[in-house]
């Protein structure tokens, strides 16, 4: 799929989820760490967009995303710190 595609339903979804809410408090709690997890894939996206001008790129899975989406720029600095520093 195309980075254009990802990023409209990602951006979509994001913005349903902050517009229309939950009404329940499980699933605010939900949606909260979804968006938190989506703004974290985001923040992996561009790294490694922009990252190719420097020839880095860090993997986009599960964990990195939600280091990344829960600690913000701070967890994304303490995983490229590790990859390039500790992980030989």
């Amino acid at each position: 799929m195309e980075p254009v595609v990802v990023l409209s339903l990602l951006g979509a979804l994001i913005f349903l989820l902050l517009i229309l809410g939950a009404p329940m408090k499980p699933m605010y709690f939900l949606g909260q760490g979804a968006i938190r997890l989506l703004i974290g894939a985001l923040l992996l996206f561009f790294l490694n967009t922009f990252g190719v001008m420097f020839d880095y790129s860090l993997p986009i899975n599960m964990f990195t995303a939600i280091v990344t989406g829960f600690l913000g720029i701070p967890g994304l600095a303490v995983l490229i710190f590790a990859d390039i520093l500790l992980i030989p």
